[in-house]
């Protein structure tokens, strides 16, 4: 019987974008210097979460390689929500300081919310601040959350055009899915946001030209959600019963149907700690007009 030859999908290299925008962002720092500028982070880190000490290690080290100026606080777990306001305030009020990162999760004693919005929103690198989300919901210039902005970018460096295209995102999530989708739209993307309510959610998963996925689920979406010839982005990073990282996305039978996919690891993780440091540079750069 006469076979049809599959296509394989183009895997979208994560490790490669990341490191060409780290040494853009390089070049900007250096720029900077030359005018006497220090491109300046600060870190805070309340306890000793191992995730999130790999997390702060390879901030640190991104930049060192960008040229940026990091300051570490490691601060001990039974930190007071109000000691830990404290000193984002008077990070706030340094001139010397251009991003003001706290890594997340906080110990459950710390309300997380109000630890964001006490973070300027002309240094909230991460994104996250009400400021920083309503700016772009109105479409209007500000720090855009590193990972949806990574997204983004891997589309548009390998020519996935999103114009007119239809779009379907997975999850809901304030970090990722909201304001992934809000990106899309400033594309001129047709999107359709899905979550845990969503009725026939397979359906429409297999309407998209660009299905994101970002629900925290192992290997979730299988190659039946998938439509022939799109594009597949996996913003997952879950444990499959090996024990062995993976995504939200069965990788092995979904490549065989998309034109394009992220792998995980090496797909859209390295891109969130490249735009951090490109958020950094753009920070010093509106302080410095």
């Amino acid at each position: 019987m006469f076979k049809m030859e599959v296509n394989m999908a183009e895997i979208i290299d994560g490790k490669k974008v990341s490191k060409d925008i780290k040494d853009e962002v390089k070049e900007k720092v250096a720029a900077l210097k030359e005018k006497g500028i220090d491109v300046t982070l600060a870190v805070i880190q309340v306890g000793n979460d191992p995730a999130s000490t790999v997390y702060v290690g390879n901030k640190k080290k991104a930049c060192e390689y960008t040229g940026i100026r990091s300051l570490a606080y490691e601060i001990p777990e039974e930190t007071t929500e109000e000691e830990l306001l404290k000193l984002v305030h008077s990070l706030n009020d340094r001139e010397d300081v251009d991003g003001i990162l706290v890594q997340l999760p906080l110990p459950a004693h710390i309300d997380e919310d109000k630890v964001i919005q006490a973070i300027s929103p002309q240094k909230d690198v991460d994104g996250f601040h009400p400021v920083s989300m309503g700016a772009l919901s109105m479409g209007q210039k500000g720090f855009v959350s590193c990972t949806p902005a990574g997204i983004i970018e891997l589309l548009k460096r390998y020519n996935i055009d999103i114009d007119g295209k239809e779009c379907v995102v997975i999850g809901r999530s304030n970090i990722v899915g909201k304001p992934v989708a809000m990106l899309l739209l400033r594309e001129n993307g047709t999107v359709t946001v899905c979550h845990s309510h969503t009725a026939d959610l397979k359906e429409v998963a297999r309407r998209a030209d660009i299905l994101i996925v970002a629900i925290g689920k192992a290997k979730f979406v299988t190659a039946d959600y998938v439509k022939e010839g799109a594009a597949v982005i996996d913003v997952g990073m879950d444990r499959d019963e090996n024990g062995k990282l993976c995504g939200d996305v069965d990788f092995e039978s979904v490549k065989e149907k998309a034109c394009a996919i992220t792998p995980v690891p090496g797909g859209v993780g390295p891109m969130t700690i490249a735009m951090l440091m490109n958020n950094c540079v753009y920070a010093s750069m509106l302080k410095h007009k």
